[in-house]
This record gives C-alpha cells, structure tokens and sequence, in this order.
C-alpha cells in the first residue's frame, strides 16, 4: 500500500491524500488550495492521476480547503461515491455551488478585463469549474452516520467519527486489508477545540498503524473561553457604545458565523453587553448553514442546545437580521454606526465582506474582529500583520480602524489540545504524518510529539509517496 500526499502537507489548505492499494485506489478529501499567488495554479494542475481511476473518496468535511475540487474531480471522470456524514453532505449542498459561482464570475471578470485592454482575446479563461458541474458532484454523495461501519470495498472498512470541528465534521478510521494483513489507517481531519461552542468534543480515537494528524495551530495556545468572550464582549462595547463605529466581523459562513452568533448570544444572556443593536449575517451560504445547523439540533452540545433554546423562548433576543438579497447587503454600507455586521469570506479574500471593509475600514471609529486562521497571501493577512493601506477593489484603503483579533474561537485544536488528542492512543502508530500546517507549524509540532510522547513523526512535502 502507498499512500501520497496531494495537498496539506507543510500548508494549511489543499488536503487530499491518495491511498494506493493492491486492488484499488481512492482519495480522502479533495480540497482546493486558498491564499497566496500559487493557488489558482496549484488547483488547476492539482491532480497528477486520472480522476478516472479513483474508485471512492471519503471526505472528512465540508470547508473548501477538503471538498473544494470535488466538482473538478468529477468533471474530469471521477464516477464513484463519496462517502461523507448527513451534516457534511447538506453543507457541501450550499457550499460547492457557491464555490462555482465564484468560479465563473472570477473568470468573467477577468475575461472583461482583458478586453478593456486588446480588442480581441486569443483564449477565454475557464472557470476551475461550473456550478453544472458543482450539482453534478453532489450526486455523487453518499451518507453514513457517526460510528457506523462502511465498505467501500471488499478489502476496506471505514468508521466517521464526530472531529470536533464543525457540523458533521469527522475523523476517519480506515482498515485496509492486504494479503491477509490488515493496516489500521486513521486521518484526524480538522480536530476542534475541547470545550469550543455548539459543537462536541473530538472523538477519542486509540490505536492506530498509520496516523495523519492536522497542525493548524501545533505551534501556539488558543486563550480560554472567558478571556475570548470578555475580548468579544470589549470590542462590542467599544466599538458600538464608545466609539459609536461598526464592528465588522470577517467570518467563515460554516461554523465560525454560527459560532459568534451563539457568543454574543451567550454575551447577552449574561448580561455583558447590552441587547441593543443590530447584527446582520450578511452571506446568503451563512444563512443556509445556520439554518442546517438548527435542523440538526442532536448534534450540539449541551450547552449549545441550551442557548439555542433561550433564544427561541425570548423571541428576538439578540436582534439577528440574515442578509440574503444583494440590494439588502449594499444598504449596510448606509449605516454609519451601531451594527455588528458579520460576512464571508473569512479571509477576506472575496465575498461581501470586502465591501463592508471597503466602507468601514478608514474609519476609526470602526472595527474589524479577526476570529480565524488568515492564510499567507490573503488580504486578512496583510491586514492583521500592520499593512498600513490596502488594495480593495482597485481602491487603496487606509486602515484607521481598530483591530480586534480573539484567538479563542478557532474551531482547530491548539498545541494542547492536539497533544492531548494523541495521548490517548494506547500505544504509539508505527507512522506519524503531521500535515496540515504551515511549514513552521507543522515543524514545530513534529519536535513536540516527538520531545512530548517519543513518537516516530514526519512531516511530508507535497507529492511526498511512502510506502505502508
């Protein structure tokens, strides 16, 4: 068995991994790179095999960084299932299409530009795929609950277990079955925070021969719940009832929206701030994945249930508007003061949120309140590591508002966290893949493993193959 590494090996987005066996060969995720001048190329070359020769994916979750080239894969003749849990497959639902719309509209526009400046064009840019193509891969799903055993093939045996991550987020445990020995593989996926909001804890998982563990944050501490809530609970007050600005919220539409929304909730309900302003939702795929997340209420945890259900009681409180219509989103730009608007995308690197920062980024009385992992090259980067102007809509933006950035909510496992994941395992695997990290991340996390439990650790480079 040989198991390669497409993506997500020293970076954070691109997760796909490819398992070679004696009878088969198939993906877990199949995610698109994000951030960064490369991306747009790395996703167009991303598939150094025929699509056609995959006989099944199992997909950890739906954020795009491990679904996002499922409608690439499949346009390309990729005819299996992919297997993935109930949550996921509702998400990918939404998500994928709005990737495509994104897609052709990226291409259209750089299609316009181009003839802005030669009369005529040698080739059109494609989109990396259509929205056709996107509903096309959604066929291709095929759902299992948590816990439950899955064959994919007579010689493999799959279980999805609750990752902690967002909803319907799983890790993977994988038996492969080859003359006569059986190899146990397990792919952690994104691992949540303990104790992180609405969602459960990661799984315990204990034995393993091959593991692939993430490392988003190997390197660093997440601060704790309180000290988070009592920074969301400072920015809201500073923002809306002293300065008098906006607080804008950059966020990712599944599962770091609904997280800031059960918080100020939370925030409310304990009388940290007052019920006294507007919170517009300003993504129309936020509003689907809110609404997905209350249809499966038995998947929170309790004290997600609980506030879900305070909030249905008090009728209102807080005052959440969900922004669907474009007319509805530019309206916002009107309001000069006393709004939480929250927006994808939650790098800023596209949707309405680089409008709302457009108009409320060179205001001082206004704020900006970074909650989540900002990718190198992406526009959320620049602004939180000190760029004193940037780049919007061809319009250089002065950035004179406060920023706000609460590291607490990261649905990904911290160093602690992740360390205390892997404790569980009876004994050490016989190979330990740390992948998903930005280099120094991924590097500093291995030595950790390493100083900390006396683990065989590796960390792969993109196209890395090992034998199993």
């Amino acid at each position: 068995m040989k198991l390669k590494f497409m993506g997500a090996a020293r970076e954070v987005t691109g997760s796909c991994y490819l398992v070679h066996t004696e009878g088969t060969r198939f993906l877990v995720d199949c995610g698109m790179f994000q951030g960064g001048r490369d991306a747009t190329q790395k996703n167009q070359e991303a598939f150094d095999f025929d699509p056609r020769d995959i006989e099944f994916v199992l997909l950890t979750h739906a954020h795009i960084d491990h679904s996002g080239l499922l409608p690439r894969l499949v346009a390309q003749g990729f005819d299996g299932p992919i297997y993935t849990t109930h949550a996921t497959a509702e998400l990918l639902g939404v998500m994928l299409p709005d990737s495509a719309h994104i897609q052709e509209k990226e291409a259209e526009h750089m299609n316009l530009e181009r003839r802005r400046f030669r009369r005529r064009l040698r080739y059109e840019t494609a989109p990396l795929y259509t929205v056709a193509q996107a509903q096309a891969s959604l066929r291709r799903l095929k759902t299992v609950d948590y816990g439950e055993d899955v064959r994919p093939q007579p010689s493999i045996r799959a279980r999805f277990q609750d990752a902690g991550h967002i909803l319907g987020s799983a890790i993977i445990e994988l038996w492969v079955t080859e003359g006569g020995r059986t190899t146990k593989l397990v792919f952690s996926g994104d691992l949540g925070q303990p104790g992180h909001p609405i969602v459960k804890d990661p799984t315990p998982i204990d034995a393993a021969d091959v593991l692939l563990v993430e490392s988003t944050y190997g390197n660093r501490l997440h601060k704790g719940m309180g000290e988070t809530l009592d920074e969301l609970a400072l920015a809201v007050n500073d923002t809306l009832h002293r300065k008098g600005g906006n607080l804008i919220i950059p966020s990712f539409a599944v599962g770091r929206t609904q997280d800031i929304l059960y918080l100020l909730t939370a925030l409310i309900h304990q009388g940290k701030i007052k019920d006294d302003f507007p919170i517009y939702v300003d993504s129309p795929m936020a509003v689907a994945a809110t609404e997905i997340v209350l249809r499966h209420f038995e998947l929170l945890d309790r004290e997600g249930r609980q506030l879900v259900e305070w909030g249905q009681a008090t009728r209102g409180r807080p005052r959440i508007h969900f922004v669907q219509e474009v007319e509805e989103s530019i309206a916002l730009n009107d309001i000069r003061g006393g709004a939480v608007i929250i927006s994808a995308s939650g790098m800023c690197d596209a949707g309405r949120i680089k409008h709302h920062l457009r108009y409320n980024l060179g205001r001082p009385e206004c704020s900006v309140l970074f909650t989540g992992f900002q990718a190198v090259g992406t526009l959320g980067r620049r602004i939180v590591e000190g760029a004193k102007v940037v780049r919007i809509f061809r319009e250089e933006i002065p950035v004179r508002a406060d920023l706000y950035t609460v590291g607490g909510l990261s649905a990904h496992a911290d160093q602690a966290a992740l360390i205390g994941w892997l404790k569980q395992f009876a004994a050490p695997p016989k190979q330990t893949f740390v992948i998903h990290g930005e280099e120094g991340a991924a590097m500093s996390f291995a030595d950790k493993v390493r100083a900390d439990l006396g683990w065989k650790v590796e960390v792969p480079v993109r196209e890395a193959e090992y034998a199993i």
